[in-house]
């Protein structure tokens, strides 16, 4: 099934990316590993809370480029005492990538009670912000005459 998303373009400019971003979208097969909440906090502040159960802050890399943010974990094999009879934990590889609006900036990032919590907060340069246009009305100094041939109209 192919959707057909001309309309949208038709009063859209620079929309450019929409189409990279639904190539982008993952595959509902794919596994699920870990799982994780994203939360609005406000209007500009979201948190991305994923259960890294077993990880270390030292297990897990974070990178931002281009409007993506990839989070990756690797535990390290450590040496245990005694024999593991039932593993449910899971500690294996894996890697999230999250799709970044723009102006979209990564605060910082915490790990506790097998939690990662990432702040993440929409951040709008000054320069791209809505601002008020003032009009500027036209005196009747300024206002250009238009000279109009004076002479009667013939009947």
């Amino acid at each position: 099934m192919t959707l057909d998303f001309s309309p949208l373009f038709r009063s859209a400019i620079g929309f450019d990316r929409m189409q990279q971003l639904l190539d982008a979208v993952p595959d509902a097969s794919a596994s699920s590993y870990p799982p994780y909440n994203i939360e609005k906090l406000s209007a500009e502040d979201y948190r991305l809370t994923m259960a890294v159960a077993g990880f270390r802050a030292e297990d897990i890399e974070m990178t931002v480029k281009e409007n993506t943010l990839v989070i990756a974990g690797k535990v390290t094999t450590d040496i245990q005492k005694g024999e593991t009879l039932y593993r449910g934990i899971a500690a294996r590889a894996f890697e999230r990538r999250f799709a970044l609006a723009d102006h979209m900036v990564v605060e910082g990032a915490s790990l506790e009670n097998g939690l990662l919590h990432v702040a993440l907060k929409r951040v709008v340069p000054e320069a791209l912000k809505p601002r008020r246009i003032t009009i500027a009305t036209a005196t009747p100094n300024t206002v250009p005459t238009i000279e109009q041939d004076t002479a009667p109209l013939a009947a």
